[in-house]
């Protein structure tokens, strides 16, 4: 029994499928059956129910389980235990970015980290606020960029890298573009492009309608700045956007603040404490990019 049986175990039980465990190991599937099966011969039971379409843990794999998770968590411990004396980190982190972000700095933050710690693997995960909140809340995101409606979610530690008021953006010519002062009720009365739920721009959105028991009409919904504003400027629904978003589209779209939505949207840089090595130097990076953005 090995280190890699283990892994190999672990990653079929929680993809319930060979094919899938297989990809994510980055090995083919058949030398993942063939080191379950060895694995299997040693301990002399099977470990999962191959006779149905996903593989199921057997008895005897439901009882191995947490066992082999807390041998490779060991495994784990050991190599950072040792890194941190000499110096060296290695691993893995997973680092989770909202759809249709492009903020520079968390790209130059991994660049200067990989320069550094060329031994770590970094993966990175595009995915909607709220799903990458949980999963750093549940461990499998060591860092997050995360739009969001709360300065500090629940469960995480946080760093706001931007606050601003939601807009509304609108081509030359629409009836909202001449106004001074545009409410949420005025707004509702067109239909609406923004982004979809689970983020935190829409959040906040949604909870401002809400709050004066209005319906908007969302008529067309998209995860990238750039799509909400070309959808808005054919005339196809008024944009709700942050002020830096609407900012970027000046030339043929005309915003204007949303009078009664005080609340900001906001994004975030989220993680769960305590770091492991890796994560704690990924951070500081992350926290020294952030900082140059703005340097007031």
């Amino acid at each position: 029994m090995d280190l890699r049986q283990l892994e190999y175990f672990v990653a079929v039980a929680e993809e319930r499928n060979f094919t899938r465990a297989a990809e994510r190991v980055h090995i083919s599937q058949s030398g993942v059956s063939a080191q379950i099966r060895q694995l299997e011969r040693e301990l002399g039971a099977e470990l999962f129910d191959r006779s149905a379409r996903t593989a199921t843990l057997t008895v005897a794999g439901t009882a191995a389980l947490e066992h082999a998770r807390a041998a490779l968590a060991a495994a784990g411990a050991v190599g950072q235990a040792v890194g941190e004396v000499t110096g060296l980190i290695r691993g893995r982190l997973t680092v989770g970015m909202v759809m249709g972000c492009t903020l520079t700095p968390l790209f130059e933050a991994l660049a200067v980290f990989h320069r550094a710690h060329p031994g770590v693997e970094i993966s990175l995960l595009e995915d909607n606020s709220d799903r990458l909140l949980d999963g750093v809340r549940a461990g499998t995101i060591d860092l997050a960029l995360i739009g969001t409606a709360t300065a500090i979610p629940d469960g995480v530690d946080a760093l706001t890298i931007i606050s601003e008021r939601l807009v509304v953006a609108v081509p030359a010519g629409h009836p909202l573009a001449g106004r001074r002062r545009v409410t949420l009720r005025d707004l509702v009365g067109h239909p609406i492009v923004c982004m979809p739920p689970g983020t935190g721009l829409r959040t906040v959105f949604d909870q401002a309608c809400a709050a004066q028991n209005l319906q908007p009409v969302i008529a067309l919904q998209a995860s990238a700045s750039d799509a909400i504003a070309d959808l808005a400027a054919r005339g196809l629904g008024v944009a709700v956007l942050s002020e830096s978003m609407a900012a970027s589209y000046r030339d043929r779209l005309t915003a204007r603040t949303i009078d009664d939505v005080a609340t900001p949207a906001l994004l975030a840089l989220i993680w769960k404490p305590p770091h492991n090595p890796a994560a704690r130097e990924l951070l500081a990076h992350s926290r020294q990019a952030f900082a140059e953005l703005d340097p007031a």
